[in-house]
């Protein structure tokens, strides 16, 4: 098989270019979102804007299963590190909470105001203050550069605390941006600051997983090819250092419907994140 070079590194990632009808998101995911916080709110079943932090965007919502949670789920959101905030996916917390899971979705400070590096140091928060409220089994799951941050967690430089990472049962990465090497030949992304120290110390691809780590990496068939790349090398380089590892290339999915199957307790992208 041939790998031929890439020539156009802004097509190789452009998304809503690419797909039919690619701009119907991200507006198509904020009614559904708006809809599951007021009826999460109104049974009395969320916590939301919970501080982690000191900066503005150091907030998260927490949406709870009826009776004792069964674990925490936490869903890290997309956007290229440098759009979007927590309340555009709240509905996707639907298919683990049904399934009597925890689930906390942490806005998080954008580039440029801040770099990719910051960003992990505040999910980690994120996670901490999440885990200090909820007992049992962490998953950690992310979509795009959300499935980074999501890796990024289990890695042996990961500013997770020993305990909390230690409850870490699984990694499900959608989509994720694995090697960050890639992001600094995107010219429309230029804005990011990624440089090649930030790439090497920032890319789960290029860093070692803790002990004991279960990572799955899915990403939808349809995609473009550097995300179904990015998705296979992370878990092909880290089964070589001992991780548990699993891929998964969904059919008829693409890089926008590739995470509706959250929403739904029943479907397997679900059912495989909790299984622990």
């Amino acid at each position: 098989m041939i790998h031929r070079r890439v020539s156009n590194w802004d097509d190789a990632y452009s998304n809503a270019i690419n797909i039919p009808g690619g701009d119907r998101w991200p507006a198509a995911w904020i009614g559904p979102a708006e809809a599951y916080r007021d009826a999460m709110s109104a049974k009395g079943r969320a916590k939301l804007d919970i501080a982690y932090g000191e900066r503005e965007r150091n907030r998260f919502d927490l949406f709870l299963p009826q009776g004792m949670p069964k674990g925490l789920v936490v869903y890290i959101h997309g956007g290229w590190w440098k759009a979007f905030d927590k309340s555009v996916w709240s509905h996707l917390a639907s298919g683990a909470v049904d399934s009597g899971y925890a689930v906390a979705m942490p806005s998080y400070t954008l580039c440029p105001e801040v770099r990719i590096r910051d960003i992990t140091r505040e999910i980690a928060r994120a996670v901490e203050t999440a885990a200090e409220m909820i007992d049992g089994p962490i998953m950690l799951t992310g979509h795009s550069a959300g499935g980074h941050l999501a890796t990024r967690m289990v890695t042996t430089t990961s500013p997770l605390s020993r305990a909390v990472a230690g409850r870490v049962r699984h990694v499900l990465s959608i989509a994720g941006l694995h090697d960050l090497r890639t992001v600094m030949r995107i010219p429309m992304y230029r804005e990011l600051n990624v440089d090649e120290a930030e790439a090497l110390a920032e890319s789960p691809a290029l860093l070692s997983p803790i002990e004991n780590t279960r990572l799955t990496c899915w990403v939808g068939a349809a995609e473009r090819a550097e995300f179904i790349r990015q998705n296979a090398l992370l878990a092909n380089i880290w089964t070589g250092l001992g991780a548990e590892t699993a891929t998964v290339e969904e059919p008829d999915r693409h890089h926008f419907t590739i995470v509706d199957g959250l929403a739904d307790a029943a479907h397997p992208l679900t059912k495989t994140l909790l299984t622990a």
